[in-house]
């Protein structure tokens, strides 16, 4: 029997889970650098705010949408075969995006970029589930995993910025190629053939139903913005994803090869990390979003400065996502969550002081806050899920959390871009301020949800066992 270190050690895992890492780190430094680059974009583009929205969630909403499809097509094809074409698929978007000619083919790029990181992410999950059989090492694994999302995200802004300064806005998409390139022969070269259920259901009528219900609120929160909440247009597109979302829970209900299994609703842990999933994301890049805004139009930092200025965020990620994945064994799943949050909490309401000073120095502090909590709690809840879900189920559950997380981003773009609509200085720090206080009572509310739903020791995993492994 293989032990955590020996099955750790394997230089065949190891290179699976750098491949799996570096597809996580392209898909999320493209979340992080895009927002270095807003000014630039504005003045090469001639853009307003609606259009810096869309260049953010025309890739966040297609991500978010695909997400349980490309779930869905590792568990029926293999996991390793899709995560091979997203690869493929992000890095040829990639070069598309750094060769757009207009803010159109920019955004249209953006949408096939988010095709691609739909397919890796879900499935980078299942090929290190693949890659690490015993708890205690997958576990370790995951926590690197989240790990390369977090050093994405706090290396991406800096050397955005550097790129932008150096080459060009174009530059920061170009980036991705190598990474994608080298991620991709690793994957075709060292990971393990992942074998598919050929009876998985792709539910191509839950499939439309569920996108167009994203697609549709995605474009209300969004372009409100410029339209405003009285326009029919706002009204209509609000209605569409009214109908198309109770078109999509009763297609769920009666079709027995759904694409989401009514079970895994009536988990409580899967239905409870969802929703905290959600939320934690929606703070934390709506206010990305915001904060960038404000550095570079109101504050007026260069691309460079403004870099500098997310790395006390970003970088703090890194280190609590490792620590994430080893104190969750100690401490439990519920616990480590409610920590997180209240943690960022603290951090979101300790902004409010620093902008009133107008202060960068005073933001050092509640950006390290804001930043360590969700870094705890996201992790955690990937682990939460492993332990709550059969095998046969890995891909669409990992598709579920992740696309979870992915609308709440989505949604956090579009409403606190909507507070800060106005780029002048004083009615757009009253909508700064009016973000940190919708952020703090969410968080709290999360908080609330991981009492109810997690389990105190729910980040101890369940042995590997045919059809009860735990799964990410």
């Amino acid at each position: 029997m293989q032990t955590s270190s020996t099955v750790s050690a394997s230089p065949r895992a190891g290179f699976v889970q750098v491949a799996a890492c570096l597809g996580f780190v392209v898909v999320s430094i493209d979340v992080s650098v895009v927002n270095v680059a807003l000014d630039a974009l504005r003045a090469a583009f001639h853009a307003d705010i609606t259009g810096l929205q869309w260049v953010v969630n025309a890739y966040a909403l297609v991500f978010a949408s695909a997400l349980l499809l490309a779930g869905a097509l590792g568990d029926r094809f293999g996991a390793k075969r899709v995560f091979v074409a997203g690869y493929a698929l992000f890095t040829c978007a990639s070069t598309g995006c750094g060769l757009a000619p207009s803010l159109a083919a920019l955004i249209g790029w953006r949408v096939v970029q988010g095709l691609g990181a739909a397919l890796l992410v879900p499935n980078s999950l299942s090929v290190l589930r693949e890659a690490f059989h015993e708890p205690l090492a997958r576990g370790r694994a995951v926590g690197w995993w989240a790990a390369g999302g977090g050093i994405a995200l706090a290396a991406g802004p800096v050397i955005g910025g550097l790129l932008i300064a150096a080459f060009g806005w174009r530059s920061i998409f170009l980036i991705n190629v190598p990474v994608g390139v080298i991620g991709l022969w690793m994957t075709m070269r060292h990971a393990p053939y992942s074998r598919g259920h050929a009876g998985r259901s792709l539910d191509p009528l839950g499939q439309a139903s569920g996108a167009l219900t994203l697609a549709a609120l995605a474009f209300a929160l969004t372009e409100a913005s410029s339209l405003s909440w009285q326009n029919p247009l706002i009204w209509g597109a609000v209605l569409l994803s009214v109908a198309s979302g109770a078109a999509f829970v009763w297609l769920q209900a009666r079709n027995p090869a759904a694409m989401l299994p009514p079970a895994l609703f009536a988990n409580r842990v899967v239905s409870g990390t969802t929703l905290i999933g959600l939320i934690a994301n929606l703070v934390f890049y709506g206010i990305v979003f915001t904060l960038s805004l404000l550095f570079q139009a109101v504050w007026h930092f260069t691309p460079e400065r403004t870099g500098l200025a997310f790395l006390p965020m970003m970088a703090v990620l890194v280190v609590m996502n490792i620590a994430a994945g080893r104190l969750v064994h100690r401490i439990g799943a519920r616990t480590l969550t409610m920590l997180g949050l209240l943690i960022a909490i603290a951090g979101y309401l300790s902004m409010l002081t620093a902008l009133a000073a107008q202060s960068y120095a005073w933001l050092i502090a509640p950006m390290l806050l804001a930043g360590a909590g969700i870094a705890l709690a996201v992790p955690t809840l990937t682990n939460a899920l492993l332990a709550a879900v059969r095998r046969e189920q890995s891909g669409i559950a990992s598709g579920l959390l992740n696309a979870a997380r992915q609308v709440g981003g989505v949604m956090g773009v579009a409403l606190f871009g909507f507070l800060v609509r106005h780029t002048q200085p004083v009615p757009f720090m009253h909508g700064l301020a009016q973000a940190l206080v919708v952020s703090a009572t969410l968080l709290a509310v999360a908080a609330g949800i991981a009492w109810r739903t997690l389990e105190a020791h729910a980040g101890h995993p369940a042995p590997c066992g045919p059809g009860s492994a735990p799964l990410h």
